[in-house]
């Protein structure tokens, strides 16, 4: 099963390779806004919500929409798993000192 999970873009890191951050609840990740971009400026892109899977932001969605989705998997119990991955695997954006 795949499972997309709500998120928003917060900045963009790199425009050549399409990269931004996105923010899914409290947790930030890199993630590829490719399928998203639609030829605008990334920049666009910023505030925007989507479903995020593997690193790739699939789809764009409102903000209402994000809620409830995401209500809805915290009473499935299945965003703990998928944000206590992104959580570990979110140690690479934390500044290095």
């Amino acid at each position: 099963m795949c499972l997309g999970i709500p998120g928003q873009i917060i900045a963009i890191t790199d425009a050549d390779l399409m990269m931004a951050v996105a923010e899914i609840s409290g947790v930030r990740r890199e993630v590829n806004v490719a399928c998203i971009a639609e030829g605008a400026p990334l920049e666009n892109l910023v505030g925007t919500w989507t479903l995020i899977h593997v690193g790739f932001a699939m789809s764009r969605i409102d903000e209402d929409e994000a809620a409830k989705t995401l209500d809805v998997l915290r009473e499935l119990g299945e965003a703990q798993e998928v944000l206590d991955a992104m959580a570990e695997g979110a140690e690479s954006l934390r500044p290095r000192r």
